[in-house]
């Protein structure tokens, strides 16, 4: 990745934390005023965020350091190390919030400001899918794979998974509205700690994917199929153009970096014959690899005895 793309992501991602700062304060404030726990709780998911999205930044900068001694395959595995931490702390943050929800429907409910609360969840949904849009847009754009990349992308689930949520808590907010309309404050009272739960539930769904994602890559398991294929495709042309009898292909991707390693079979009608022609398919493999804009560390192996290379 260029220094300019490192640029453009480390903006990305600072933006989340000043979103995540801005929103934390205006939500923690209106849920005291409101008397509202699923407005508090949004305000504490986004404190949770900004120094879980500082982490990120850090880990950005670390990444950006590269291989050495002690890290010669490059430090790339500290992304998916920071989505998992980041993920999980936010899903115990969720379990938490479940809990507090479930002992004030206990408690018979809570009462809140449900007009002021409508409000806020309309401010809330337009908030963050705008942001969430904005990275997404970020992590999209041309030539953005590469280190951060999927940092930027942890990021833009959040935002846009809180941005659906809050509309299923507008819509809450308004039944509550008109159950106090009708005189029925005693119902209305539920709403809020049962939005609490239903919603705390809900966003286990995104960090339970960023978990389930983190782990695929700090075990080096294969990658994306997409990206597998991008990867078999160009391994197959260059099969095609050297007349290889087969080849195989063993790739994980981690963080934004794809570490590969291609075995090819050579039968009686391949063109390699000497080390300058290995080189030649090294060259070609490169420049076909390139194109696909990961950091990259490639193992090949030639070999006439299909054994080697299963």
């Amino acid at each position: 990745m260029s220094s300019g793309e490192t640029a453009r992501v480390r903006r990305l991602l600072l933006f989340s934390v000043w979103a995540s700062a801005g929103f934390a304060v205006f939500s923690s404030i209106w849920g005291i005023l409101t008397g509202s726990s699923m407005i508090v709780f949004d305000g504490l998911y986004s404190f949770a965020s900004i120094g879980l999205s500082g982490l990120a930044v850090l880990a950005l900068r670390f990444v950006r350091r590269g291989p050495d001694e002690r890290f010669p395959w490059g430090r790339e595995a500290a992304e998916p190390v920071v989505v998992i931490f980041k993920a999980t702390t936010l899903g115990a943050l969720c379990i938490y919030a479940a809990v507090g929800g479930i002992v004030d429907l206990l408690r018979g409910g809570r009462e809140v400001e449900a007009g002021w609360a409508v409000v806020y969840a309309v401010i809330a949904t337009a908030a963050s899918l705008t942001v969430g849009l904005i990275l997404r847009r970020g992590s999209r754009s041309e030539s953005a794979e590469g280190a951060g990349t999927d940092l930027v992308r942890s990021e833009a689930a959040e935002w846009l998974g809180d941005a659906l949520l809050s509309v299923g808590v507008l819509v809450g907010f308004l039944a509550a509205l008109l159950l106090t309309a009708r005189g029925r404050t005693d119902l209305a009272a539920y709403v809020d700690p049962a939005m609490v739960v239903l919603v705390s539930v809900a966003f286990l769904v995104v960090p339970f994917r960023l978990v389930i994602g983190g782990m695929r890559e700090v075990l080096s398991m294969s990658p994306p199929a997409d990206v597998q294929a991008e990867l078999r495709a160009c391994v197959d042309e260059v099969e095609r153009r050297y007349g290889f009898q087969e080849s195989f292909l063993r790739a994980a991707k981690v963080g934004g970096r794809v570490d590969i390693e291609i075995d090819f079979v050579l039968g009686q009608e391949s063109r390699v014959v000497t080390v300058a022609d290995c080189d030649a398919v090294r060259s070609d493999l490169h420049e076909c690899l390139a194109a696909l804009g990961y950091e990259r560390s490639v193992v090949v192996t030639f070999t006439t005895d299909r054994r080697w290379a299963e």
